[in-house]
């Protein structure tokens, strides 16, 4: 079952460790812990591209990477990690400039806007870097290459 069903099971644990480590990798950058990384998007690594990484790496080898499986996870792979790397992130830098754009102008105004809309707090951190995206890259990858030889 483990060895049939392993392009699922590396698939979710390279999102599992991408999601443990981004505390770590956390801590060991600002010597400060930062748990709301274990259930945050954003960070390094990209437990996204991880996660499709290790999907589209052990189906290739299971199934050969000449497969329309394959094709068909790599397809999958490209647009998340695209999605991760451009769409997701420059949504939370729209995010970042709105909400100061908002502050700036409560601030040169002298006032507070009354519509609970301009109160709501937005996650910033939404995509990757693109080290963040290689980072999940070889993780996923790794993982695949470990659960393929190692099972």
């Amino acid at each position: 079952m483990i060895k049939s069903m392993y392009p699922f099971w590396s698939a979710i644990l390279s999102a599992l460790l991408a999601q443990l480590l981004k505390p770590i990798i956390y801590y060991i950058r600002h010597r400060k812990w930062k748990l709301q990384l274990l259930i945050d998007s954003g960070g390094m690594p990209s437990s996204h591209t991880a996660l499709v990484s290790a999907l589209a790496m052990s189906v290739g080898l299971q199934e050969r990477f000449s497969s329309t499986i394959f094709a068909v996870t790599m397809a999958l792979a490209v647009i998340v990690i695209y999605d991760a790397a451009n769409v997701r992130y420059y949504s939370g830098q729209n995010i970042r400039v709105t909400q100061q754009l908002v502050k700036d102008v409560q601030e040169n105004l002298h006032t507070e806007f009354d519509d609970p809309i301009y109160q709501t707090k937005l996650k910033e951190v939404l995509g990757h870097k693109w080290k963040e995206i290689f980072g999940g890259l070889v993780l996923g990858i790794m993982i695949a290459l470990i659960f393929h030889f190692g099972l």
